[in-house]
């Protein structure tokens, strides 16, 4: 299966400095912290986020509260991999299952949690959980053809969003939105950034679609089609009743029509 034997691939921004800190936390973890532990504790930060979101409408300053849980977020679901890779327990295919399911669940949580908060209108939020889901889609595509697990596209990957949802938050507190009309839509700031947002992963898809399909077009090329021993022996069939029915046609005519030479004989 492709799973065991995918390579992971992620340039985000942040892998200089994100790279060192998971390796020297995970050297420094307990030993009864186990990566399922740590997997479930990403569960939990993405609850807190969605907690933190869905109540800050009334109450803003719970945009922090959000903001911590997507750190714990972050500390479980990046750290469970590093910790079963530094203690070789690797458990590939159950691990690339579990970690991409839970986080599709954690995506529409945060999704949710946004659109409760009436900062970002619920229709913009779906919006971008679609484009997300696309992007997923892509990755998943390219892994089962080329073996490489894309994480990260244009230097984005999954923690550079979280520092991008922490920094919104920010600025939600600092600058509460107020709405106005856009071409007879009513919007915040927030639904703007949100579908910028989309607007570049609808982008980045296509391109990244674009260059994997010429990329595999070159690696197998078009070619004639072939015929199976099965359409060769009906195209036998075939030729062989044509052949017979011919020389019936042909014995039928020369008995039933003598020629002009034999008239005029007689």
């Amino acid at each position: 299966m492709p799973s065991i034997s995918l390579k992971r691939w992620n340039e985000g921004f942040s892998q200089p400095w994100e790279r060192p800190a998971l390796a020297w936390l995970a050297a420094h973890m307990a030993r009864w912290v186990t990566p399922d532990l740590l997997t479930f504790v990403g569960i939990v930060g993405a609850v807190v986020a969605f907690l933190g979101y869905a109540f800050s409408g009334a109450h803003p300053m719970l945009l922090w509260f959000a903001t911590l849980g997507l750190a714990i977020n972050w500390f479980g679901d990046s750290l469970d991999g590093t910790l079963a890779r530094l203690r070789k327990i690797e458990r590939p295919r159950y691990g690339y299952y579990l970690d991409n399911a839970i986080d599709c669940l954690v995506a529409l949580l945060l999704a949710f949690g946004l659109g409760f908060s009436g900062y970002v209108r619920f229709d913009v939020c779906f919006l971008a959980l679609s484009t997300y889901t696309m992007i997923s889609a892509l990755t998943f595509l390219r892994a089962s053809v080329t073996n490489d697990f894309q994480i990260s596209y244009g230097g984005i990957g999954p923690t550079e969003v979280r520092v991008g949802f922490a920094v919104l938050n920010a600025l939600i507190i600092i600058f509460p939105p107020t709405p106005f009309d856009l071409f007879g839509f009513t919007l915040k700031y927030p639904d703007l950034i949100s579908m910028v947002w989309s607007a570049m992963t609808i982008i980045t898809f296509v391109v990244c679609m674009t260059k994997q399909v010429r990329r595999l077009a070159i690696e197998e090329p078009a070619r004639q089609h072939e015929p199976s021993l099965s359409e060769l022996a009906e195209l036998a069939v075939s030729s062989t009743a044509t052949l017979t029915d011919g020389i019936s046609a042909l014995a039928n005519g020369e008995a039933g029509d003598p020629s002009p030479t034999m008239v005029r004989a007689h």
